[in-house]
Parts: C-alpha cells; structure tokens; sequence
C-alpha cells in the first residue's frame, strides 16, 4: 500500500521545491519525460513517487516520477530521493550536478 505523507509535509516540500529548486524542477521533467518543457511545478508525492505539472508547447503535462530508492514513509527520505532524482536527471541530460550539501 502506497504510504501518504501529512498535508503539512507535502505543503512544505512543495513550497521549498518552487520556490527554491525551479530550476531543479525543471531538469526532472525534461529527464523524465516532458523533454520539451519550459516550466515545472511540484505538485505532490507519494511514498512511492512524486508528480510535476510541465509546461509544455502542447499545454501542461503531468509528469509522476517513481523514487529512484523504491518507496519511503518518512519526511527526512523525501530530500534524498528528491536529490536521486535530480542527479539521476542531470545524468540522463548530461549536465555536470551541483555538490550537494
């Protein structure tokens, strides 16, 4: 069964990934799937996966991403998977990743 996270705990990652990660945010959706976007917003996430909204030249598309890790269930896991994903994007891009802290 698919863990849910706290409505406080999904509010706060999503507004820490837009308005501090857009960019970060966008890599993933190219990555994974929406190659053409020009925009990307975090909308929610599962122990098991995490969604964006794409801006794309058709229109929006929802972009679900699995957790590189397989499923979580507790907050502090949410940043590491986030991370994995990112480096997974700049990998697949072939973007040099920024350290992470």
């Amino acid at each position: 069964m698919t863990f849910r996270f706290d409505d406080a705990v999904i509010a706060g990652v999503l507004r820490h990934m837009n308005a501090d990660h857009t960019a970060d945010n966008l890599l993933i959706v190219r990555a994974f799937g929406a190659a053409d976007a020009t925009d990307a917003v975090m909308t929610g996430f599962t122990g098991d996966e995490a969604t964006w909204t794409a801006t794309t030249p058709d229109g929006p598309r929802e972009i679900t991403v699995a957790w590189p890790g397989g499923s979580i269930s507790e907050r502090p896991q949410v940043r590491k998977q986030v991370v994995a994903l990112y480096d997974a994007a700049c990998e697949r891009l072939g973007v040099e990743p920024r350290p992470h802290e």
